[in-house]
């Protein structure tokens, strides 16, 4: 029974109230338990890679220290028995506890947004928004299409940087590619208005401006995806004890 294979809008609601739930919480406990449950789940219920998770986590571990340092010297007094004393100023144990709980909630939001991308398929997500959630079929499918512009823009750009080459450009070293990426914005730019207008004109011709639309592939609700959304509630259930 794998994550990849829950339903994306079983997923993304259970997610969405695990977090609202974490942030009316203020005990460093319950976002570590679901920091630790998080990862357990997903290292044996999914095929993750754990280096590009990694990838995506470093700015956000970066945003957690700085969180915590700021709460923790230029945060509110809350007075008490001084733990620590940093660049002249008394820490408490309770400001202390504070800051702590604040950078795990951030790596705890993180860890989840994180679980939630890595095993959701856009596509399959988008699908199911429209078919459980009643998302307006125009909608759903601008957005597929907006999805599939970011991969097609990407080629577009090395097939540009490719003919600049061929021009006697040098875009040998990073720093070069970088420097030369204004230059490309502007036919990248047009490039991706033209395809738009072409898109736009065939949604309109398959009537994708009214009406109730059928739907070719089906992504049902199943016995599992209960299962793990109660698997997610029961760790949080689990969080909120330890943490009281």
């Amino acid at each position: 029974m794998s994550l990849h294979d829950m339903n994306p809008t079983i997923k993304f609601v259970t997610m969405t109230i695990i977090m609202f739930g974490l942030a009316l919480l203020y005990n460093p406990w319950t976002p570590l338990v679901i920091i630790v449950g998080t990862l357990t789940i997903q290292l044996l219920a999914t095929d993750v890679s754990w280096k590009k998770w990694s990838l995506f986590l470093t700015p956000f571990l970066v945003t957690a220290l700085g969180t915590f340092w700021t709460s923790l010297v230029f945060g509110k007094e809350l007075g008490g028995e001084t733990w620590v004393t940093l660049l002249g100023q008394d820490i408490s144990k309770e400001e202390a506890r504070v800051a702590t709980s604040l950078s795990l909630r951030v790596l705890a939001f993180t860890v989840l947004s994180l679980l939630f991308m890595l095993t959701t398929d856009s596509k399959r997500f988008v699908m199911s928004l429209m078919q459980q959630a009643r998302l307006s079929p125009t909608i759903a499918y601008s957005a597929l299409v907006g999805f599939r512009f970011l991969p097609l823009m990407q080629r577009e750009m090395y097939q540009l940087q490719y003919a600049h080459r061929l021009r006697g450009v040098p875009l040998d070293t990073k720093w070069e590619r970088i420097r030369h990426v204004p230059k490309l914005l502007l036919p990248l730019l047009a490039g991706s208005i033209r395809r738009a207008e072409r898109v736009a004109f065939s949604m309109e011709a398959r009537g994708f401006t009214s009406g109730k639309r059928t739907v070719y592939e089906r992504i049902d609700v199943k016995p599992s995806d209960y299962i793990w959304s109660g698997i997610f509630f029961t760790l949080f259930s689990l969080s909120i004890w330890i943490g009281i």
